[in-house]
């Protein structure tokens, strides 16, 4: 109870006393050292009656102990102690956009999102990312030094429309990466998308007339959805086709699907509405045999003219060999050039449904030994034994 009631109200007492105090790197340590004065108190005294209040009066106070240098006393002496300070609508906007500055890398936005804005700690941070902690470390300290050094300041950027699709971005990074970890022993790192979706829910709720923010949602929201499906009890992978759909999430897949046809309907069109609707016509399909490879072709069509890219290409070759067969597939697949191991693992797909079991064996060998995932790996090798 306690660490959920820290972890949601961290983001606001962060926006709070950045916003109040104008330095986002002294407010980040405050704030920490206030989250952990609340976890060693609260659970024996018990929670006060406004946690966040609390939470900020903890953390303004910790940050004027810690200031030394004149500027810093100048201000405390300037602000008034009470009464807290309200924390503003647009707080947690400036703070997403803040963690997603253009100074910084996309590894360290991922680190700086989630420690400052998901209320995650160093280590698990670490261990959603499977990165050691001191990496971690290093990563939000070096992006905060990034800040300092770039001049930003926690106000709304002048630039706004140019941020957001950075902030867009870094959550669909984290998402992707909670929904299939490009590594380690397990599929889904499952706090990793479940902050994705909050966070995402948050940004919608401030934004409500980006089309492309609701296209995310939907797009996290119907693949989610299919979550429970996607693995055995023993861990393994199940393909899509081979998914028992009565597991999907039905209540994901409803707003998933309602948030994307209004979006459709009343937005410009971008890459995450187009991506959410690929998604939408799998999971409204019934089974894997009624799914509208067409339509499907056709939207991943026009995927590739608003966002090209190697990972598009590839899953529109996938959808033309479910429209024109393997044969066609396979020469798209060859004139493309791609590199990647999921090359090699739809290669082997289309391989075997054209005949040619032994290239196909060779293929799942392949593109076992070039991924990172251990369930894939697993499957891809299983795959290649069932045809030995």
């Amino acid at each position: 109870m306690v660490e959920d009631l820290l972890r949601t109200s961290a983001p606001q007492v962060l926006a709070a006393v950045a916003r109040r105090y104008g330095d986002f790197d002294a407010a980040e340590d405050a704030v920490q050292e206030a989250l952990l004065a609340a976890s060693r108190q609260w659970p024996a005294d018990g929670i006060p009656g406004n946690p966040v209040a609390w939470l900020i009066r903890v953390a303004s106070r910790r940050l004027i102990e810690t200031v030394r240098n004149e500027q810093a006393r100048r201000r405390r002496e300037a602000l008034p102690q009470d009464p807290v300070p309200v924390v503003r609508g647009d707080d947690e906007l400036t703070l997403l956009l803040l963690c997603c500055h253009p100074a910084l890398t996309p590894p360290a936005q991922v680190a700086l999102t989630l420690r400052a804005v998901g209320g995650l700690t160093t280590a698990e941070i670490a261990r959603a990312l499977l990165i050691p902690e001191k990496t971690v470390g290093q990563r939000v300290s070096r992006a905060k030094k990034r800040l300092r050094d770039a001049g930003a300041r926690f106000t709304l950027p002048d630039d706004l429309e140019a941020r957001i699709p950075g902030v867009r971005q870094t959550l669909y990074l984290i998402f992707n990466e909670g929904s299939t970890a490009s590594s380690g022993s397990a599929l889904h790192r499952v706090e990793l998308s479940a902050e994705a979706i909050r966070l995402t829910r948050q940004l919608r709720a401030m934004r409500p007339a980006d089309g492309e923010v609701a296209g995310l949602l939907a797009l996290m929201l119907l693949t989610d959805a299919r979550r429970p499906a996607r693995t055995r009890p023993d861990g393994g992978l199940v393909p899509l086709a081979a998914q028992n759909r009565t597991l999907w999430n039905r209540e994901f897949v409803a707003e998933g699907v309602s948030l994307i046809t209004d979006a459709l309907r009343r937005f410009p069109i971008g890459p995450f509405q187009v991506q959410a609707a690929i998604a939408a016509v799998h999971d409204e399909a019934p089974s894997a045999a009624d799914t509208d490879w067409p339509q499907i072709l056709e939207l991943y069509r026009l995927l590739e003219s608003l966002a090209p890219g190697p990972m598009v290409t590839l899953n529109r070759i996938v959808a033309l060999a479910e429209v024109d067969g393997p044969l066609v597939g396979l020469r798209a697949l060859d004139a493309a050039g791609l590199e990647h191991y999921r090359v090699a693992a739809v290669r082997a797909h289309l391989l075997e449904r054209s005949g040619d079991r032994a290239a196909a064996r060779t293929e799942y060998r392949s593109a076992a030994r070039l991924t990172l995932s251990l369930p894939e790996r697993r499957y891809l090798e299983a795959q290649a034994a069932r045809l030995a």
